[in-house]
């Protein structure tokens, strides 16, 4: 791997790890920001959704526009629109402000999103290796840290507005210094604005069709893991944070072990084995109940989850490039796969929220084990995409 590609390598790495943090800060405040604005599980799901919602309508023009203009400038500019939109959130002036704020913070995210992964395939394509799924294992780093620190901030009582302008001063500085290590912005131009374009070939709804299952169980136990653990069995703020820890740890281990195991065995079989392992763990901790057990469960969860949307990223920029050339951009690839598969974010943490106020959270999240399971049916149709 030559010099630019190492340098580009190390600047997608930093993108992840910020992705990544961002959601863990986000995610171990959940309950803080449900404390802070006095709303039920209901109201909090409602409000989730507004997240969802912001990444679910920025994945089409994040694609377009990391095909027009090349993906480096996207993803600059996105991250400056994350640090803002941080501060944004922070700002907790109302309940309506919140929606407010969450939608660009996930509009942000998403834009952030779709660029990184399409310099990923880029980077990963030149170095004539596979490099996916640690890059996404960079971003589960990312979940951890920002899990750790957002919990710590919640246990010292620092406000919400505090540590989002303690990040956004982290996230621009780190803008402007990878900025230049990315590869240049015509190494993943494609403009295809002449001509009649071809319709986009069915196979990326497949390969969207299997994060889907996995995107619902990775957003709703990321979102409701710290509620369960403060709400049901008592837990401190800190200690309620540790679903979602330990849920970012398992994913760290098995996206750095993904990309053998699925040249070993095979995408398919890795697929069905996480969703028993996903799924059958889930079940057993939330019948035995208590914090360790609810711990073993988040990170069973974590790891079987771990590779199903990293496989499919790498698969739908890489068929984007070489079977699909010049019908398909790897950036459209990604962002019309991403569009999918986070449909799952937009449905499972607010359906969770529904569902818990009409009966018990810990029962709710037995959904999330049934939807594990799925992976196992999913994995029939791997074999073939």
């Amino acid at each position: 791997m030559d010099l630019a590609l190492r340098r580009a390598r190390l600047a997608v790495t930093v993108t992840f790890i910020v992705n990544g943090f961002t959601a863990g800060t986000f995610v171990a405040r959940i309950p803080d920001f449900k404390k802070l604005l006095e709303i039920s599980n209901g109201t909090l799901g409602a409000s989730l959704l507004f997240v969802s919602i912001g990444v679910f309508l920025a994945l089409k023009p994040a694609g377009k526009n990391s095909a027009k203009f090349g993906s480096q400038p996207v993803i600059f500019w996105s991250t400056i629109a994350v640090a803002i939109s941080c501060v944004l959130v922070g700002l907790l002036l109302s309940l309506q402000w919140f929606w407010f704020s969450l939608f660009l913070l996930g509009f942000a995210l998403a834009t952030q999103d779709v660029a990184m992964n399409a310099h990923a395939v880029v980077v990963e394509q030149r170095a004539g290796r596979r490099l996916m799924s640690v890059f996404h294992a960079m971003f589960s780093v990312g979940t951890l840290i920002g899990g750790i620190l957002g919990g710590v901030f919640s246990q010292w009582e620092v406000t919400p507005l505090n540590q989002s302008l303690l990040l956004m001063v982290i996230y621009i500085a780190a803008a402007f210094i990878v900025k230049p290590l990315f590869l240049p912005a015509d190494a993943d131009k494609h403009d295809f604005s002449k001509g009649k374009r071809a319709k986009h070939p069915f196979i990326f709804w497949i390969l969207g069709f299997f994060g889907l299952f996995a995107a619902i169980s990775e957003g709703a136990a990321g979102d409701w893991g710290g509620v369960l653990a403060r709400d049901a069995f008592g837990a401190t703020p800190f200690v309620s944070t540790l679903p979602y820890i330990v849920f970012c740890t398992a994913m760290i281990i098995g996206r750095l072990s993904g990309d053998y195991l699925a040249h070993r065995f095979g995408a398919s079989i890795v697929i069905a084995t996480g969703g028993i392992i996903s799924g059958t763990g889930l079940t057993a901790g939330l019948f035995l109940g208590g914090i360790p057990a609810i711990m073993i469960a988040w990170f069973l969860l974590g790891l079987g989850l771990s590779v199903v949307i990293p496989l499919m990223f790498s698969a739908a920029g890489t068929l984007a490039s070489t079977r699909y050339a010049g019908v398909i951009a790897p950036s459209e690839a990604v962002a019309k796969v991403s569009g999918v598969s986070y449909f799952g974010f937009v449905l499972g943490p607010p359906l969770i929220g529904f569902i818990a106020d009409l009966i018990e959270l810990r029962w709710t999240l037995l959904l999330i084990a049934a939807f594990s399971y799925l992976l196992i049916f999913a994995s029939k149709f791997a074999r073939e995409a």
